[in-house]
């Protein structure tokens, strides 16, 4: 009959939502949340009191969106909130999803799961989407504590513009632990120990976040070599291009790209720019809009990231044989 609700639709996200429920309680619950919490506040609060410490300075160079400054500035050689959670986010999505499959296999607890009456498919987007709500609880409580200590500390008080910055800052960084989260869950679906897939999750991350740069130098000096003066001459448009191309398969470099543009106004270019594009060309702020037009593409390459990752992991643990293990 037209109109009529679908059982098996409503099943479905009865049971998947019953899941959610679960998933994130057993988080918001757990000694690791607690952790995690204690952890990013920590960072959060020492990077707030190196940027208070050093507002004097950066005022001086650029006296124009201010508020931003408690989120981007350095002092005291504490970095800035932005390059700590550019770091130490992508710990967060490790830590919820490691073990979010093969633990309750090892408990045996996976084939009591897949025998309630849910859809097994509700497992795996249930622990994802459990995890990604804990991850912006998490960053948006942590944003958000950040900018009203820095108000009640400095009397600052931020216009508009700066507000819709610092949400869409905070948007870009739940999308990007989201993305770790979904490549822990990944590994947790692939490897049958917690031990295993932990190690792999973080190996990935200390790559990316430390060694690819190194990698896309080496690449880019090979193949576009600037050793001497008449290399550098002919190569080094070349050269900074493919470094450039090579760095933005890391999240970590995608995303501390993204969000450094989001939240400097004064970024008005990603790529190269010759001295023949710099002619005539006025200083000044990009509008909220330009900006967010400069980093389209890197929101759109950490979302297919993320959506690959939790495509894998959900292929993958719809094709096991959980009753079995």
């Amino acid at each position: 009959m037209a109109g009529s609700a679908n059982p098996a639709a409503i099943k479905g996200s009865t049971g998947r939502n019953a899941l959610i429920r679960k998933e994130l309680a057993d988080h918001l619950t757990s000694k690791r949340f607690l952790i995690l919490l204690i952890l990013i506040g920590a960072t959060s609060f020492a990077s707030l009191y190196g940027a208070i410490s050093g507002l004097s300075d950066a005022i001086s160079q650029d006296s124009n969106f201010i508020f931003l400054k408690l989120y981007t500035s350095s002092g005291s050689s504490i970095p800035s909130f932005m390059s700590f959670i550019a770091l130490l986010g992508p710990i967060v999505g490790l830590a919820l999803g490691f073990d979010a499959v093969n633990s309750e296999r090892a408990n045996g607890t996976l084939n009591r799961l897949v025998a309630q009456p849910i859809y097994r498919d509700s497992i795996i987007i249930g622990k994802f989407l459990a995890g990604t709500a804990v991850i912006a609880i998490v960053i948006f409580s942590m944003g958000i504590a950040l900018g009203a200590v820095g108000m009640a500390a400095t009397g600052l008080v931020p216009d508009t513009e700066e507000v819709l910055r610092i949400l869409i800052f905070l948007i870009f960084t739940v999308i990007y632990v989201a993305f770790w989260l979904a490549l822990s869950i990944l590994f947790s679906v692939v490897c049958r120990h917690a031990a295993t897939s932990a190690l792999a999750s973080i190996s990935v991350w200390i790559f990316f976040s430390i060694f690819m740069s190194l990698v896309a130098s080496i690449i880019a000096n090979g193949v576009y070599p600037v050793g001497d003066d008449y290399h550098a001459m002919i190569n080094s448009l070349n050269n900074y291009t493919l470094n450039l191309s090579l760095n933005r398969i890391s999240p970590y470099y995608l995303y501390s790209e993204a969000v450094s543009t989001i939240m400097n106004p004064t970024v008005r270019s990603v790529n190269a720019v010759t001295v023949n594009q710099l002619v005539g060309a006025i200083s000044g702020y990009l509008s909220l809009g330009q900006s967010l037009l400069l980093v389209w593409p890197h929101l759109t390459g950490l979302a297919a990231l993320m959506l690959i990752a939790f495509g894998g992991s959900y292929v993958g643990f719809m094709r096991q044989e959980v009753r079995s293990n």
